[in-house]
């Protein structure tokens, strides 16, 4: 029953088969280790810090960057250090800094074009978007997902999404048409039934799945996100706590399985009799932000099942696990599910944001979901550049190697600091450990940065890793070792 897995599997269908390049190929020019000439943030770092508080809220910047200097793995900031980056701008960047390929997709004047004519595209795209969307986004859609509406951002992407589920459920409630009645037209105005009717999605414990407002009700990861902000009534279940090591914990861990599968439908039916049904449920396939919380196979195959019994859309959040970074294009492919889920949801590295959905779940209607620019044709143009460089150096078999590498190093790391470090976990590169405790991790984190290593927290405790698909063994074993010598020099 139990069957998450503590290493790499192995390589998405859909680039296989091709020979791995020399290490040298992926990153041309790449510097070679990183380098700290002052404090980071250093003095420039500082100033440009002040500068931009004068008229901005500025808490969140950790430093100011060079973009013309970093390259591939590497992160160069305003003070010249050069940083090994295991963050890559909270895992959107594919193919790292300054990549040839994507530098050289904007040099024609036709893809110039594109960027200074940015089109409304739902009312007046190009005529070679069809074929752009076709090679690109649709090349790597889930199994079976035929359709595809393009977006801006994860959370808009995620918002967006609800709405679909929402129109299917009315939609199927009214025997499959859309033909509203006057009542319905008119109360929808005012925001009251039977036009605007109550309706709930679940979401999960720990879930990340964005800051706008029908999204922030379904996000519970930290307080600072949703405090002050009106929230929807909507079920929150429990997302499975395991105990780690997995293979030390099968038992406990199948029975949290259940117990957390047996809350969903209690939590559904519970709405159902409350006049509030639930709609959709939203998971993500590893919660990030919540701190890299996994659950089996099992536990994603049943909740799809119990999606199917409700008539509830089953929506996937893979805004920061689709593209690569856990061995397969998308991690939902890990869990074997009976069939794809409804929607599938992306940003970051894809570079663009939007969703994938069942044809079932489209509007019938014009303009029910749409907004001016639905997307940007430029992020398509560098999205084709990027899938062809996954192709081309096979890179999501070097996620898998690197992965190994990893996965291997900080299991070693916490035999050898047992009282520092513990539950590694993770697929491919999409890997997290945990610290004793809340100030160790900010502690590490903030060490690692001063040995030129960026690195970024998850949950309470959780030290995430987001390289990019170029990410090595060789950057791995780098890494491994400024990690050491971090926790060497813990008191």
């Amino acid at each position: 029953m139990y069957r998450l897995q503590e290493v790499a599997r192995p390589a998405a269908k859909y680039f296989v088969n091709v020979p791995l390049k020399l290490a040298s190929t992926l990153c041309p020019g790449e510097y070679s280790a990183p380098v700290v000439s002052t404090p980071v943030p250093g003095p420039k770092s500082k100033k440009l810090l002040a500068e931009l508080s004068t008229f901005q809220q500025s808490g969140s910047v950790q430093l100011f960057a060079d973009y013309n200097k970093s390259l591939g793995n590497y992160l160069v900031d305003v003070d010249g250090n050069v940083l090994l980056d295991v963050y890559t701008q909270i895992s959107s960047m594919p193919l790292g800094y300054n990549h040839p390929e994507m530098l050289k997709a904007l040099d024609s004047d036709e893809n110039k074009r594109a960027v200074v004519n940015r089109p409304a595209l739902g009312v007046f795209p190009a005529a070679d978007w069809p074929a752009k969307l076709r090679n690109t986004l649709m090349s790597v859609a889930p199994k079976d997902m035929g359709a595809l509406t393009t977006m801006m951002c994860g959370s808009c992407s995620n918002e967006n999404a609800y709405k679909n589920m929402f129109m299917k459920y009315q939609r199927d409630k009214r025997g499959g048409t859309s033909d509203f009645t006057e009542q319905e037209k008119e109360s929808c105005m005012i925001n009251m039934a039977p036009g605007t009717p109550k309706l709930s999605i679940l979401s999960f414990m720990g879930s990340f799945h964005g800051r706008t407002l029908g999204a922030l009700s379904t996000t519970h990861s930290k307080y600072v996100h949703k405090i002050d902000v009106p929230g929807f009534d909507w079920p929150i279940a429990r997302f499975p706590v395991y105990k780690y090591p997995l293979h030390e914990n099968l038992k406990e861990n199948d029975q949290e399985d259940q117990r957390c599968l047996a809350e969903v439908k209690e939590l559904i039916e519970k709405w159902e009799k409350k006049g509030n049904p639930v709609a959709g449920i939203i998971i993500e396939p590893i919660q990030a932000e919540g701190g890299d919380n996994h659950a089996s196979p099992y536990f994603f195959q049943q909740l799809q099942k119990i999606a199917k019994k409700y008539n509830a859309g089953y929506l996937i959040d893979e805004v920061q696990t689709g593209g690569g970074p856990t061995g397969k294009m998308w991690c939902h492919e890990h869990f074997d599910l009976e069939t794809s889920p409804d929607i599938v949801t992306f940003s970051k590295k894809m570079q663009t944001g939007g969703y994938y959905l069942k044809s079932e779940f489209l509007p019938d209607i014009p303009y029910r979901v749409f907004n001016t620019w639905m997307g940007d044709p430029t992020k398509i143009l560098l999205l084709d550049a990027i899938l062809a460089v996954i192709k081309r150096d096979n890179l999501l078999s070097v996620v898998e190697k690197s992965g190994e590498v990893l996965m291997s190093g900080l299991r070693d790391l916490e035999s050898e600091f047992p009282a520092l470090i513990n539950s590694t976990r993770g697929r491919g590169t999409f890997i997290t450990f945990d610290a004793a405790d809340a100030k160790l991790r900010d502690d590490i984190v903030r060490r690692l940065l001063q040995k030129g290593v960026q690195s970024g927290g998850c949950g309470v405790v959780g030290v995430r890793l987001r390289p990019a698909l170029i990410f090595q063994p060789q950057h791995g074993h780098a890494f491994i070792d400024k990690l050491r010598q971090v926790l060497a020099e813990t008191k």
